[in-house]
């Protein structure tokens, strides 16, 4: 499935990487390959000997596990690995971080134009929706990462920061002005390394995180936002600059990949301190549940190397588990509804109704479809044009994201559509009304949680889309982009029930789940604004489930801000 051979360089130095840290090659084997790729004798002398003080480090440390650490954080994501950074900073805390999943230096991780085959693998939980109506009866797959990096390490490797609306509604739910977007643009220029146009006012140089727009993209890029601009929308230099300050845009997609490879944030934040001796890192660790005494939090079990350990926390425990894992953790140790909990008897600890309430995903509906007249390539991630636009002018924000991909992206039904050398334009609603919940489904932690999304439930999304539909055919059917058509194979000329059923049979996830554990001062809420789980002692929450509000485009970017703000809130 991965060709390996024909990857770039940075793909191959990365698995000599991974191979070095497991010790499956020696130093000498190492530095011999990596010269054969024409990298630079010092950088390839400097990363083998960082990699095999972390080989070292790690062994160390795992074999001779403390009882007790100053704080422990669940989960390696999008934002666990950056509490779990910014933590170990201090020299004199001891951090623990768990994950369930295992090594991230992968060809399935790290080669980014295939992305989209880690689902359904040993990389993914594998979740998936209950049936539902509003799908047409369909199980909608729910995409997580299940390994270091959690679901940076599978998804499409884009940074969307997010509209400057959405930092302000989250101010306003917390209370708190720490949260709205000035502050949080502060972070984001603090940590970015932006390789792209410069804009000294929203773009940051120097940090963690690498970003550029899309390389040498493929010809399907330009002309898509050629076709945008001629039905009247603004194209940008900068997907994350003034475009998400207004009412929206088209522009190059801005990705985390950088000489052909995927920048996870175990890559940008964990590996350059897992060499100290104060940040051990277990994967293959599954969490069962939080260790409690009353309403205080003082540890967590969990399985690892087949025996179940606990182990204490003196300081905290941050849950970073994600939006469909994090409210689980929460319910099997007895925080959430007394209702539900007690249909699996068990004991509440803390009465938290908002537990699992206010499920928030980003639908795409994988029903445009084009045939070329000969293949087309796939380059960076495969979806390197998109346009952010509102539905409606009275909108104060962009509720509809429509992409660009450079092949056939279709669901378990409209996949039957499939021809050659095909491609896709495939919009979504990012202001979704629709709510769904995550609830348990047995008090046995290796069961999967039961996820009723209710995709498309809110019959304002269908409304959106109706329009996305109309607006994707007039892009693909467009002057510009046909040198690419030979014929529209989907949606065609469908209106009313007809087209509403296509869209209902489209629906996938776009697997940015978000809100199950939410931040606020109401009566669902869950944390409050410096993260909190309300009525408890010693837990705090940084991951998408804190988030009121899902956020307008994907939601890695905006996870990563999570992260930093914990660690902020922490240090303080």
């Amino acid at each position: 499935m991965f060709d390996t051979a024909s990857a770039s360089n940075g793909v191959k130095f990365a698995l000599l990487e991974g191979q070095l840290l497991a010790r499956e090659i020696d130093r000498a084997t190492f530095v011999t390959r990596a010269a054969g790729l024409g990298l630079p004798a010092a950088a390839v002398a400097e990363a083998a000997d960082k990699f095999i003080a972390i080989e070292a480090n790690q062994a160390t440390l795992r074999s001779a596990l403390k009882s007790s650490y100053d704080y422990i954080v669940i989960g390696s994501g999008a934002s666990g690995s950056v509490v779990a950074r910014r933590l170990a900073e201090n020299r004199n805390a001891q951090v623990l971080l768990l994950e369930a999943g295992g090594e991230d230096l992968k060809p399935g991780i790290l080669i980014t134009e295939t992305w989209f085959f880690n689902q359904g693998t040993d990389l993914d939980w594998n979740f998936a929706a209950e049936r539902g109506p509003s799908v047409n009866n369909r199980s909608i797959a729910q995409a997580a990462g299940k390994a270091l990096g959690g679901g940076t390490s599978i998804n499409g490797m884009v940074w969307a920061r997010g509209h400057k609306n959405d930092f302000d509604y989250w101010a306003r739910a917390a209370g708190d002005e720490a949260w709205g977007y000035q502050h949080v643009l502060d972070i984001y220029r603090r940590i970015e390394d932006w390789q792209g146009v410069a804009d000294p006012h929203r773009r940051g140089r120097g940090g963690e995180v690498f970003v550029q727009p899309a390389r040498d993209p493929s010809p399907l890029a330009p002309a898509f936002l050629q076709a945008a601009e001629a039905l009247g929308y603004p194209i940008f230099d900068d997907m994350n600059g003034i475009l998400l300050e207004g009412a929206g845009g088209g522009a190059n997609t801005n990705v985390r990949i950088r000489d052909g490879r995927r920048l996870n944030t175990s890559a940008s934040y964990l590996y350059p301190v897992m060499d100290q001796d104060n940040l051990t890192v277990l994967t293959g660790a599954y969490v069962n549940r939080l260790t409690m005494e009353g309403d205080v939090v003082t540890g967590v079990e969990f399985e690892w190397n087949g025996q179940v350990r606990i182990i204490k926390a003196s300081g905290e425990v941050v849950l970073s588990a994600g939006a469909l894992q994090t409210p689980k953790l929460l319910m099997l140790s007895g925080i959430g509804d007394r209702t539900q909990l007690a249909r699996f008897d068990i004991p509440t600890v803390v009465h938290l109704p908002g537990v699992g309430q206010n499920l928030q995903d980003h639908p795409i509906i994988a029903a445009g479809l084009w045939e070329a007249h000969w293949p087309l390539p796939m380059r960076n991630n495969s979806a390197e044009a998109n346009l952010l636009i509102k539905s409606s002018l009275e909108l104060e924000t962009p509720d509809l994201h429509i992409w660009n991909i450079e092949g056939p992206y279709l669901s378990d039904v409209t996949g039957r559509h499939v021809a050659e050398n095909t491609w896709s334009i495939s919009p979504g609603p990012v202001r979704p009304e629709s709510r769904g919940t995550v609830e348990l489904q047995s008090s046995d932690p290796r069961v999967a949680p039961k996820i009723h999304a209710n995709m498309l439930r809110d019959p304002r999304d269908l409304a959106a889309l109706r329009t996305a539909m109309e607006i994707a055919r007039e892009l693909g059917n467009s002057e510009a982009m046909k040198p690419f058509v030979k014929r529209e194979v989907l949606p065609g000329p469908l209106t009313g029930e007809a087209l509403d059923n296509l869209i209902r049979d489209g629906a996938t996830s776009t697997h940015h789940p978000t809100g199950t554990a939410k931040m606020g001062q109401d009566s669902l809420s869950v944390v409050d604004a410096q993260l909190r789980v309300y009525d408890t002692k010693n837990l705090r929450i940084a991951d998408g489930s804190i988030m009121p509000r899902v956020t307008t485009g994907n939601t890695q970017a905006p996870c990563v801000i999570i992260g930093e703000r914990m660690a902020e809130i922490l240090k303080a």
